[in-house]
């Protein structure tokens, strides 16, 4: 497809004999159509030409305007030092419309990560525990990218690195000694081993001798013990059936469930490379990594009693994933809460002996907290809301209002799950995933509010309306002309610049700008819809009508699909 970006870049780059790669980086969209469909501020060029901003763009306007007509440029205009270029709208509706039509259901697929290998490490819920609202965000986030990555020709692996190994095992496994005989695990799993986790941190508050016997228990675990052994597995194998439930529900996939528990054993290989370096010394009887220099706390290898810790896991793990996957980045979607961990681990993994390509993939997506009436949850005090019931809750609260709107619908069911399940991804994707998210009913499951609903139904729009005729215009019979119209071009827009957004989401790892990007196309229809009739009387009319509205039913199901949301046909 025709870049305008490289037009406008080679354009500038051959009037000012600056470097064309530098100046296709610097040109941006505008957050106003009135203000032209790309800007470029000229005192990017102000060091290097010696000019003041402003002066440079009215230079440069001149320029440009000696072979305007030969361009691709409609106009350009001069806004204080900013240079707004207005793509000739022929061209632009003309590119925007072949590529759908060479494309269909693959449009904005790229191979620009072809030959580049990602992995994921996301939502990672802890074995034995309940798979709570909290993990919601990690594991949303992470399937988002994952699915953008994949689109974009990356060779992407998701990783669920299980919370399964740790002191909280001691104590399930304290607890599981001393009242198992009072719960079934069998019948009711999570429920009934996090009653004993919560009774057993109780007990540990009250009894530092029972804090120790659970201590030792990991320790015996880490050594193999068999019936420490034995228990875990048990408890890692119900736990994960439990788990599979709400993975069907939420869509998530994952090439690798290997937790800690997998990696713990090569925690060895890690501390005899970092004794070598010489830099992990004993500090009150653990071994630790200075990182005073870095204006950091030091960074726990390994505890006093000789158990590894979750840095020196997550640095075995970067091992590992180095050697079996040969990552050129690694991602980990956690919260903001882990961000001091992650320096610290990124940190000392330059102390492995492995490539730079490796320590410099390091990527940590951090981001903010869901909050709730009752505030921060917490498993060790049992306050607690499960992730399964929520999901639940949802379906049921879009049946109720989709049986308002329809008492006719076949497949009630199938829709409400998608539409339940679409509106809790869509509310966690829906801004920056580093804001803290409100959870409020109210607003998650609003059809016309700035919700997954809401992209939903106008996608539901779109396929009603194409259903209506019988087969889609042929691209030669579309007169270019009819969506000249301010909302049909602003239609239009959006649409070519779909793989941008694609791009620019994983370029920043924010799955939040294409959720925004398709409310913003989902209002740009709605007002072309309610302005315009699309079954015209004017065949020319109706014809790029009906080609706009297919367009737009393209993007906003591969964008939801891509965010990890079904689209219902009906609604």
């Amino acid at each position: 497809m025709l870049n305008f970006k490289k037009e406008l870049a080679k354009i500038i780059s051959d009037a000012t004999n600056s470097n064309e790669k530098e100046i296709e980086g610097y040109i941006e969209i505008p957050p106003d159509d009135t203000m032209g469909d790309y800007a470029f501020p000229c005192f990017k060029l102000a060091k290097e030409l010696k000019k003041a901003p402003a002066i440079i763009a009215s230079e440069l306007k001149e320029k440009i305007n000696e072979n305007i007509e030969q361009s691709v440029i409609e106009k350009v205009e001069v806004a204080g030092g900013y240079l707004n270029f207005y793509i000739r709208k022929d061209i632009l509706i003309k590119v925007t419309i072949e590529e759908v039509n060479n494309e269909k259901e693959e449009y904005g697929k790229s191979d620009i990560g072809n030959g580049k290998n990602i992995v994921i490490d996301y939502s990672h819920p802890n074995i034995a525990k309940p798979f709570h609202i909290g993990h919601l965000r990690s594991t949303v986030i992470g399937q988002a990218l994952y699915n953008l990555y994949e689109y974009l020709g990356y060779n992407v692996k998701g990783l669920n690195y299980l919370g399964d190994y740790g002191t909280q095992f001691g104590k399930m496994i304290e607890g599981y000694k001393l009242w198992g005989k009072e719960y079934n695990i069998e019948e009711n799993p999570i429920e009934e081993l996090t009653k004993i986790y919560i009774r057993i941190n109780e007990l540990c508050k009250q009894d530092e001798n029972v804090l120790e016997s659970c201590r030792n228990n990991f320790k015996l675990l880490e050594d193999g013990d068999p019936y420490c052994m034995d228990l875990w597995k048990r408890f890692r194998k119900l736990s994960l059936k439990e788990f599979q439930r709400i993975y069907n529900l939420l869509g998530g996939r994952f090439d690798s469930w290997e937790g800690e528990a997998a990696i713990a054993p090569k925690v060895p290989e890690v501390l005899d490379i970092l004794e070598k370096t010489g830099k992990l010394v004993k500090s009150e009887g653990a071994k630790i990594i200075d990182l005073e220099e870095k204006k950091m706390p030091p960074c726990i290898i390994e505890k006093t009693n000789g158990s590894s810790t979750y840095a020196s896991r997550d640095l075995a793990a970067i091992l590992h994933r180095a050697r079996t996957y040969n990552f050129d980045k690694a991602i980990y979607v956690t919260s903001y809460e882990q961000n001091l961990h992650f320096k610290q681990v990124f940190e000392v993994a330059k102390l492995l002996g492995i490539d730079e390509k490796y320590t410099n993939g390091l990527t940590h997506v951090p981001f903010g907290m869901v909050l709730l009436k009752t505030g921060k949850m917490s498993t060790r005090e049992g306050n607690i809301i499960k992730l399964e019931d929520l999901l639940n809750e949802s379906i049921q609260r879009a049946k109720e209002i989709i049986k308002e709107k329809h008492t006719d619908l076949a497949n009630e069911d199938e829709i409400a799950t998608k539409v339940g399940i679409g509106a809790i991804i869509f509310n966690d994707l829906s801004n920056s995933r580093i804001k803290d998210e409100i959870f409020d009913w109210d607003i998650i499951l609003n059809f016309n509010g700035e919700t997954g609903p809401y992209v939903q139904y106008t996608y539901v729009r779109t396929n009603s309306i194409l259903a209506s005729i019988n087969a889609l215009p042929t691209v030669d019979k579309i007169n270019i002309e009819q969506m000249e119209s301010k909302e049909a071009l602003k239609i239009v827009k959006l649409i070519y610049n779909f793989q941008e957004i694609l791009m620019e989401a994983t370029e920043k790892n924010e799955p939040s700008i294409l959720s925004r990007y398709l409310i913003n196309l989902a209002k740009a229809y709605s007002s072309f819809y309610n302005e315009y009739k699309i079954m015209s009387d004017n065949l020319e009319e109706k014809d790029a009508r009906f080609y706009l509205t297919y367009m737009t039913s393209i993007v906003l199901k591969k964008g939801m699909n891509l965010l990890g949301i079904d689209m219902p046909d009906k609604m």
